[in-house]
């Protein structure tokens, strides 16, 4: 996969695609625990992005698969046995065809375009470093649509809001202060905005996110995730829960990023 973590896509053996980043990555082992952290925040608001597992990659798995590796320049890395972390495809790869990228046109169609407002209040509250990433496919939309009336045979274009290892400011645990973080690179996304109320129910989830959810997370995390860095890792979540009642503030600094990405809100 693209991508300076050279994550792979493996088939588990659950029968599903996990597109897995490796403990040994070349961005670091804190991007594992970024993403499995990010995972279950974003389930709790409820917002569209892949499920995960934890993945076991043997002795035996690798040694019979060689083409799972990682490349440092000229020299080939081998990916170390053990726990890592996937992040599940939405479907068979060899039949579902998954975008990076649509035209206008069909970026306008996306049937859960206001997840780009969702995942907006999550990057800025985690302080998402890198640019936000989407994946977008054809599917039935009553499969994806959390909302009742969908007809059962309807199909169209859905988005996931994917690659979660620079929350945190990635390995650095930390927040930076940007009025681009977590902005979409395609502002159209943003042209129905108009107050800070179209960031709902998403804002208030935030401002009333229970310490339980990162209390479960912890819990996920294999040890040799966080071995030696338990006190730095919880010193961050420290910061990030004392950063919920700063939401409403983060999300308006957005428009002070170049270009005015919100030209409609008028308060």
């Amino acid at each position: 996969m693209r991508g300076g973590a050279q994550a792979h896509l493996l088939e588990a053996d659950d029968g599903k695609f996990y597109i897995v980043k490796f403990q040994n990555n070349p961005q670091h082992r804190r991007i594992l625990v970024n993403e499995l952290i990010a995972s279950e925040i974003l389930a709790h608001l409820q917002i569209s992005a892949p499920e995960y597992q934890v993945v076991s990659l043997s002795p035996a798995f690798l040694a019979a698969n060689p083409e799972v590796h990682m490349q440092l320049g000229t020299r080939r890395l081998a990916v170390e046995p053990g726990w890592h972390f996937g992040s599940r495809h939405p479907g068979d790869p060899d039949r579902l065809a998954i975008y990076d990228f649509i035209p206008d046109v069909l970026l306008g169609q996306v049937a859960n375009a206001e997840q780009f407002r969702a995942v907006l209040v999550f990057d800025r509250w985690c302080g998402n470093a890198d640019g936000r990433q989407s994946v977008f496919f054809r599917a039935q939309l009553k499969d994806w649509l959390a909302q009742p009336g969908v007809p059962p045979r309807k199909q169209g274009f859905v988005t996931l809001m994917i690659d979660h290892g620079f929350i945190f400011n990635g390995p650095h645990w930390d927040f930076q202060e940007s009025a681009l973080t977590g902005l979409y690179a395609r502002r159209m996304v943003y042209q129905q905005v108009r107050s800070l109320a179209d960031f709902e129910p998403w804002l208030s989830r935030v401002s009333g996110f229970p310490d339980e959810v990162l209390d479960k997370a912890l819990r996920q995390l294999p040890p040799e995730w966080v071995a030696g860095e338990q006190d730095d890792l919880e010193r961050m979540l420290e910061k990030l829960l004392r950063r919920r009642q700063r939401i409403g503030e983060l999300i308006r600094d957005s428009r002070s990023a170049p270009g005015n990405p919100f030209p409609k809100w008028m308060d």
